[in-house]
Order: C-alpha cells, then structure tokens, then sequence
C-alpha cells in the first residue's frame, strides 16, 4: 500500500504548481462503490464475473477558472482486494484527467462536469508466486486498459472553505471485457474537500 502513498505525493505537487495562479482549486478525498452489469445466464464455461463492489477510496484536484473552464485529476482504487470468480484476489484502480466546466447552480451551488480519458489498472494477485531464473518471484499480474470518463458532481459548501460533493463517474473501459463482463463501470459516492484560492 505503500506504493499509492505516491499518488498523493505526486498530486499534491501539482496541486503546488497550480495554486501559484489559480482562481479557485479544489482538493478533495472521498468514498465510493462501483457498479457494472453481470451475465444473466450461466450457459458458457468461461463466465467472466462483473466489476464491482467494494469500497473505492479516493483522491481528487480540481482547478476552475474565473470564466468556469478548468481542469482535474482522480485517483481511486478498491480498498479491500476482491475476489475474482471465487478464488483469486485482484485490486482495480482507476484514474482519470478531465476538461471541467462548473457553472454555478442555485444558492451556493455548483455543478462539476467533466469528461476525460484515463486508465485502468487490475492486480492480480497470486498467493503462490511464480518464479523465474531471471525476473525473480511474482506477487502479482498487471492488466493495464485505456478509459473515457464523464462525471457530474454537485459541489456544496458546508463550513467556509470546506465542502461536500456528491458524485457519479461513468467509465467506458477499452477491452475490460478481457478479464470482466462489461466494459462499462459506473462509481457513485460522496467526496468531502477543501477551496484553495478564491471562491
């Protein structure tokens, strides 16, 4: 787990770069759960399982200009492993850049609306390993696929700088149907952020 500690790192370095002119930037962690079709009949031998359940932990940035025009970053990935067909576990983790556009609602408001590509990651793990002369033991398999995202979230400020957003992300994932059912994934949750810059 120590390896994801890196992400944050890395986005709180660009989170650096950015507020030296940013109108408003929006940092923010959240919780989720992913959702995805299943096969409805059991005829083929080989049935790949659905992508999803499990809690999806989250980290995002979001940059808006004055004119509501912006850009973002999200990493999330399932906090617990899951299980793949009943015997082996696997992790995804999902990440994605957007072009935002905010306009404001009613009241304190806002709207985030993004669309963007990104990528997807699973892990497969395998508990015995498996070991070469020259590349050493295995822990784990990588499956790596191109993804397009789109997302609307409610942005709602609850104590000063601080916020509340509720959120659905829709990924259309290039070639999942390789390892999961359906290559496409909605994620619904709730992030809880904080306003850098202007409001």
């Amino acid at each position: 787990m120590r390896k994801f500690a890196l992400v944050p790192s890395a986005c709180a370095l660009v989170l650096l770069a950015t507020l030296a002119g940013a109108q408003q930037t929006d940092v923010a962690v959240g919780g989720s759960v992913l959702y995805s079709e299943k096969n409805p009949t059991a005829s083929a031998g080989f049935i790949p399982p659905p992508e999803k359940g499990g809690l999806y932990p989250s980290f995002s940035i979001v940059h808006i200009r004055t004119n509501h025009y912006g850009y973002s970053g999200e990493f999330a990935y399932v906090y617990k492993r899951q299980l793949y067909n009943g015997y082996q576990e696997y992790r995804p983790i999902l990440y994605d850049f957007n072009a935002v556009y905010a306009p404001h609602l009613v009241y304190k408001a806002d709207a985030v609306l993004m669309a963007g590509v990104g990528g997807q990651t699973v892990l497969f793990y395998n508990q015995f390993g498996s070991c070469g002369f020259s590349s050493g033991c295995a822990i784990h398999l990588n499956s790596t696929d191109l993804l397009f995202h789109l997302a609307g979230e409610i942005r709602y400020p609850v104590w000063r700088r601080l916020f509340v957003r509720p959120e659905a992300h829709y990924y259309r994932i290039i070639n999942n149907t390789k390892n999961f059912y359906s290559d496409n994934l909605l994620r619904l949750g709730v992030s809880v952020g904080y306003t850098f810059g202007p409001k």
